[in-house]
């Protein structure tokens, strides 16, 4: 009877060590191509550690199945989308399983698209479930419970990272969030001067600020110019607004025909700030139109080499555009 508790003794031991040694080996050894799966929702212990084993990942599903329940993990695994990396010991996939680690995958919301182009590259993503796709811009802002019902502006441009197979809603969620945040803390931290009216007001000029910087050290003079215009009553007549106002019909090139025609954004037939952003502008930006360059300047022209000559008067203007423009 003793030898025969030694033996059982003995034999639990080496089952032990063994299981231990199994649950601290690499599934996929160092150098490995990652591998990708999924755990349906509602799934069990067992036909998780089945799944995963059916995505082609090398693991012996009723080990799996013993270590979460031996670690006390058996009921706390969550259901996603994983990528399991090289190195990964069946142990380490099942804390990934348990903090809910799952696969990332990022979308970058570059600052001067519209929000028609961050629709696009939303609704484009291979990752996400496009559940808004259909969707109006305006059922999408009420789905937001924004106070706003036009989405021009108001989504911050920035890379943002998803589990893969999360729903596009999350990422409309989190941009627009952002960008109130970033309107909120700039709109505090204004210029007492600024003629805006309201932080909206604001984001509008920062929008025409983005637009129309080619140089970054450049904004808060572009900036200042415009707030000079408003303050004196003058047309703001910048193109990119004519551009955005004429939509589609935009072909790469405007002619003195489309700064004519009028439409609600075209600030060379329209005094004032247009009724809504033209693009989503980035924190230096927003930033410029509420704190923007102390100067003179009413006017800037383009140097050809990215930068601005920014004058005073319409004589020193007219002559920057000579010289850089019509190179006389």
């Amino acid at each position: 009877m003793k030898k025969l508790l030694r033996r059982t003794f003995l034999l639990a031991i080496i089952v032990g060590a063994s299981f231990m040694f199994w649950a601290e080996k690499p599934i996929i050894a160092d150098g490995q191509p990652s591998m990708e799966f999924t755990i349906a929702p509602g799934s069990s212990l067992k036909s998780s550690m089945q799944q995963i084993d059916e995505a082609g990942v090398p693991v012996q599903p009723l080990l799996m199945v013993i270590l979460a329940q031996v670690t006390g993990n058996s009921t706390k695994l969550k259901a996603g989308t994983y990528d399991l990396k090289s190195g990964t010991t069946p142990r380490g996939l099942v804390n990934q399983l348990v903090r809910g680690e799952f696969a990332q995958e990022a979308l970058t919301v570059i600052e001067g698209w519209s929000f028609k182009q961050m629709r696009q590259a939303i609704n484009a993503h291979p990752s996400l479930k496009h559940d808004t796709a259909a969707w109006s811009d305006q059922e999408l802002m009420a789905k937001l419970s924004s106070v706003y019902t036009k989405p021009e502006g108001l989504f911050a441009p920035d890379t943002y990272l998803f589990a893969k197979n999360s729903s596009d809603l999350q990422i409309y969620k989190q941009s627009h969030n952002l960008m109130l945040k970033r309107l909120n803390e700039a709109w505090l931290a204004r210029d007492p001067g600024s003629p805006y009216a309201s932080p909206y007001e604001a984001l509008i000029m920062a929008s025409i600020v983005e637009k129309e910087t080619g140089k970054k050290s450049e904004r808060t003079m572009i900036a200042g110019v415009f707030v000079n215009r408003l303050k004196q009553g003058m047309l703001l007549q910048t193109d990119p607004t004519v551009i955005y106002g004429m939509g589609d019909n935009y072909k790469g090139n405007i002619r003195k025909r489309d700064l004519l025609t009028d439409t609600p954004h075209n600030t060379y037939t329209r005094l004032g700030l247009p009724p809504t952003p033209i693009a989503l502008p980035g924190m230096e930006s927003l930033h410029a139109a509420m704190n923007p360059a102390a100067t003179d300047a009413v006017y800037f022209v383009a140097r050809g080499d990215g930068s601005s000559q920014f004058s005073a008067t319409l004589d020193d203007h007219n002559n920057a555009v000579n010289k850089y423009q019509r190179k006389q």
